[in-house]
């Protein structure tokens, strides 16, 4: 399933790079969505990049998160066929979700625009951090479960700033959506899981690259 949403991704987003009026029919505009009542743009805005690099970065972000996000929803959360689904619909809600508050903040603000997976992909980072909270990355050369705090706050510090054209408000969202939604799950469906990343997080390991 991670496969095949990126790859209709890459198509859609490669179909936008050349057509204008297609990305700016499926982005994200709020004033858009409030006026004309296009609710679709809370979803298809994930499926549309600003560029090649923006959608290198999410698709490959989604590559290595995703991947283990959807083993644990089809091996252990909803088995081998529910799994799959689920495991799709949290990741097209998470997008939905990460959106929400920026509607609430630019629905009359009609220059406002945003783009890209970033939101769900964010959501993803939590099935990985869970299942092995002190795997290191090699970059940056930090533990997972410190990555993924340090990218909810460092999130919510680049948003008060408000510096660029990144959506770090969608960022942050995505990622506490993608904390609380999948701890709901574990605790609800497999609280083995929570309590296996509750023992492996109190037992901090050095960098193993």
């Amino acid at each position: 399933m991670t496969i095949i949403i990126i790859l209709i991704t890459v198509l859609i987003s490669w179909q936008a790079f050349n057509n204008p009026e297609l990305k700016s029919k499926l982005m994200f505009l709020p004033s858009a969505i409030k006026d004309r009542g296009e609710y679709y743009r809370f979803l298809t805005h994930g499926f549309v990049h600003g560029d090649f690099q923006h959608l290198l970065f999410n698709m490959y972000a989604l590559y290595i998160f995703g991947q283990t996000a959807e083993s644990i929803f089809s091996s252990y959360l909803f088995g081998p066929t529910f799994g799959k689904l689920a495991y799709l619909v949290f990741y097209c809600v998470a997008i939905v979700a990460a959106s929400v508050p920026d509607y609430l903040r630019h629905q009359d603000n009609r220059m406002y625009a945003s783009l890209g997976a970033s939101g769900g992909v964010a959501a993803m980072l939590w099935p990985y951090i869970m299942l092995g909270p002190w795997n290191w990355f090699i970059f940056p050369p930090l533990p997972a479960i410190l990555l993924g705090i340090g990218y909810i706050l460092y999130s919510h510090y680049a948003d008060k700033q408000g510096r660029g054209n990144i959506g770090h408000n969608a960022h942050l969202w995505g990622a506490i959506f993608g904390l609380v939604t999948y701890s709901v799950l574990l605790l609800s469906l497999q609280p083995e899981l929570m309590q296996y990343f509750l023992e492996q997080l109190m037992q901090p390991k050095g960098p193993n690259f």
